[in-house]
């Protein structure tokens, strides 16, 4: 009997390349990258309920990938001060292009694809200027450089596509220089914000936090299902200052920004690691690997459970409520009633659980 792959090569012979999906590639619902306990890396697929659909090896810590909206394809972006940014073809578990930013340039480790994926959006650090870019490349040609914008800020981490040919931008406000490692340069000046620029680079809105709040970088967003835009912030001070460290924005409005009480904040330790709205959009949670808690908010701010799990962090919307990772091995599913464990494996997964479609 013919095996898939054979008959996927016939039938590229005989009618072109053919119009895959990621139902192609075992229909998995999640990406995450995990390191080994051998120490090797490698991006996974996931399905609905947690389970491994494909392992593909990295050549060191990964981050974040970005998923084609329908194609199975993904980049993986490595965690900063990393450098790679690879095109890997899901379905034979291959990568197929890699993608070198700019001389005196570095990725962030986050990316969107923009119109129906046809462009790739990266999160750039112009190195010798601090300034945050955005660079676009065009999938159709093979991943070939295109253009690129500021994005608005110093430190742009993860950025979102929105309705209506919109980027959301996290600028974290942080310099570094890859020098330096992870070193964070500027924390006496540092300002960050929330952007909204147009796909072609004009700046349509941004937010700010209130000045006793500068040093609260913005890093990490969700958008829900009606537009609303959520945003995870880290604390560079005392990590028992207890700040809020959720934002909820609609676009128009002020930032309403969301805590639990102050033994909760406090607990944990400055540091959102991921953030996402639940399935059906009425509920948005951050976690705190430092602090071991997944918080969890209605989407106008009020608080309304915490659960414990060490070194929680990647977050994503589940076929109900949540699906979260943990450092070690363990994916759960919960919401504000609770978070039950659906699967452990050996390995450690990293920062970010990313959904597909």
């Amino acid at each position: 009997m013919p095996s898939r792959r054979a008959f996927l090569a016939g039938l590229v012979a005989a009618t072109g390349t053919p119009r895959l999906s990621w139902a192609d590639a075992g229909d998995p619902a999640y990406l995450a990258a995990a390191r080994a306990p051998s120490g090797g890396h490698a991006l996974f697929g996931l399905g609905a309920e947690g389970q491994d659909i494909f392992r593909i090896p990295l050549p060191d810590r990964g981050h974040a990938a970005a998923a084609h909206p329908s194609a199975p394809e993904a980049v993986a972006f490595a965690r900063r001060p990393g450098r790679f940014a690879l095109v890997i073809d899901c379905l034979v578990g291959r990568e197929i292009r890699r993608l070198d930013a700019p001389e005196g340039r570095h990725f962030y480790g986050h990316g969107a694809f923009l119109a129906g994926g046809d462009i790739l959006a990266t999160s750039e650090n112009e190195i010798e200027t601090g300034a945050g870019m955005i660079g676009l490349w065009s999938r159709a040609d093979g991943y070939a450089r295109i253009g690129e914008y500021r994005s608005g800020g110093i430190g742009p981490h993860e950025i979102k596509a929105l309705p209506g040919n919109v980027l959301a931008i996290a600028n974290g406000g942080i310099r570094t220089h890859p020098d330096q490692g992870r070193d964070k340069l500027n924390l006496a000046t540092m300002r960050p914000n929330l952007s909204y620029l147009s796909t072609r680079g004009e700046m349509l809105e941004q937010v700010e936090l209130p000045p006793e709040l500068w040093r609260n970088s913005i890093r990490h967003l969700a958008v829900a299902p009606d537009g609303q835009v959520a945003f995870a912030m880290q604390w560079q001070g005392a990590p028992e200052d207890g700040v809020p460290l959720l934002g909820l924005h609609r676009r128009g409005a002020a930032p309403v920004l969301a805590e639990a009480g102050l033994a909760e904040q406090m607990a944990m330790q400055g540091y959102a690691g991921s953030i996402a709205f639940s399935a059906e959009g009425a509920q948005v949670g951050i976690t705190s690997p430092r602090g071991g808690r997944l918080h969890v908010f209605d989407t106008q701010g009020q608080f309304l459970a915490v659960h414990h799990r060490a070194d929680i962090c990647g977050l994503a919307a589940g076929a109900r409520g949540f699906l979260a990772t943990d450092g070690l091995g363990g994916v759960l599913q919960g919401d504000a009633a609770r978070l039950s464990p659906l699967t452990r494996a050996d390995r450690a997964w990293d920062n970010h659980l990313v959904r597909i479609g």
